[in-house]
């Protein structure tokens, strides 16, 4: 990590663990080298920071391009590596500097739903997540926050002192989907993006609070381990 990262790294650990009280679960889970693709869900301004200071690795975020016109404010985006894209988070260009970040061997953060969600439920996963994923070798690490919404959802004006939570997934590979979206035709190529991009979701849907440590942020949940049912769709609550 260069310094500034750090520096913001260290603020807001210290920030998530004592005003929102945080666990954080499996974070050994993200690979700490080499290129990887961060899925979470997303219901509020923290979830970035929040998975990103879960983590001891340097994690690529995306920012809307007209934020990087302030030159203080610029200056720490691009000292933080963040990805400036516009407002839809698509296009092309912001695809591939996408691309050329993980080709690097970067790891970035992506929200399948493309924006926050107004009640704190998960939305549909968009496919340009999926097209992202088939155009890159790097595995995906499904997230999923828990508390966000509670603490500063789109109804907040403040945060609020509520404990929130972040659980780290198994990688998943999608060689199977890379390998057929080579070859197929182009209707078929679509329904692979977005193929790509439900399981994501339905893998961020399955992970679950882990069982807190008294004293220890850091928690395991032995029951992740197994095969998590993807059902289970419920709103962002925050661990007990």
């Amino acid at each position: 990590m260069n310094l500034s990262y750090r520096l913001g790294w260290c603020a807001f650990r210290c920030l998530f663990a004592t005003y929102f009280r945080w666990q954080i679960c499996h974070p050994e889970r993200v690979p700490l080298t080499g290129p990887v693709i961060l899925a979470a869900n997303h219901c509020s301004y923290l979830d970035p920071p929040l998975v990103g200071a879960g983590v001891r690795r340097e994690i690529n975020y995306l920012a809307r391009e007209s934020l990087f016109r302030f030159p203080i404010v610029g200056a720490v985006l691009r000292s933080w590596k963040v990805v400036p894209v516009d407002r839809e988070g698509g296009g092309a260009a912001g695809l591939k500097r996408i691309l050329d970040r993980l080709l690097a061997g970067d790891a970035i953060l992506l929200f399948p739903e493309g924006t926050r969600s107004r009640d704190g439920r998960f939305q549909p996963a968009r496919s340009g997540i999926g097209l992202t994923v088939i155009k890159s070798n790097a595995p995906v690490v499904p997230v999923r926050v828990f508390g966000t919404y509670e603490a500063y959802g789109r109804h907040l004006r403040v945060p609020q002192p509520r404990r929130v939570g972040v659980q780290y997934g198994l990688p998943l590979g999608f060689e199977a989907s890379r390998t057929e979206a080579a070859t197929c035709s182009r209707v078929r190529l679509k329904e692979i993006y977005q193929q790509v991009a439900d399981e994501i979701m339905a893998a961020i849907a399955a992970l679950q609070p882990g069982e807190a440590t008294p004293g220890n942020s850091e928690v395991r949940n032995p029951k992740a381990e197994g095969n998590a049912k993807a059902e289970d769709r419920e709103p962002n609550r925050g661990p007990a």
